[in-house]
């Protein structure tokens, strides 16, 4: 298991400090970022546009996910622990089942090839 890191990319700092609304301006004008491993436990993520990014070992522990729709990203070994999920779209080839036991017991998503 990886540990969650503090990225310095600056896509990933604005999720830090709760401008995500910069953060999909600077992705729709073709900023690249990566947030594969990064802390953001405990973060306000709703209105996140995430389409195809590779979230592989990210770290939303607490997050509030609230209607993301992540079909497209790469969720393998991400942790959704105690996350809110109402009204997210999951990539069709994650069980719900699995996705159930990483909101409530923290285990890492096993994102199917």
């Amino acid at each position: 298991m990886t540990t969650p890191q503090i990225s310095q990319d600056p896509l990933y700092q604005m999720l830090r400090h709760d401008d995500v609304e910069g953060f999909n301006r600077a992705r729709q004008a073709g900023t690249a970022c990566d947030l594969r491993g990064c802390d953001l436990r405990g973060l306000d993520l709703r209105k996140l546009e995430l389409a195809g990014m590779d979230l592989t070992d990210a770290y939303f522990r607490g997050a509030d996910l609230r209607g993301i729709d992540f079909r497209g990203c790469r969720l393998d070994g991400a942790s959704l622990a105690d996350a809110k999920i109402s009204g997210c779209y999951f990539p069709v080839e994650i069980r719900a089942e699995e996705i159930f036991l990483s909101v409530s017991h923290g285990i890492r998503l096993r994102h199917p090839e």
